[in-house]
């Protein structure tokens, strides 16, 4: 069974939704959990 991989857009939006959230003071590993990602994939 392959995994879809994310479209350019839903990755865009998932970034801008941690940047908003860290403007909010939140810490990285809470806002990269709140996406579903783990913190090795966001920051690769």
């Amino acid at each position: 069974m392959t995994r879809k991989r994310e479209a350019p857009e839903d990755i865009f939006l998932k970034l801008r939704k941690v940047e908003t959230l860290r403007g909010q003071c939140v810490p990285i590993a809470d806002a990269v959990r709140q996406i579903d990602v783990t913190p090795q994939t966001y920051y690769r």
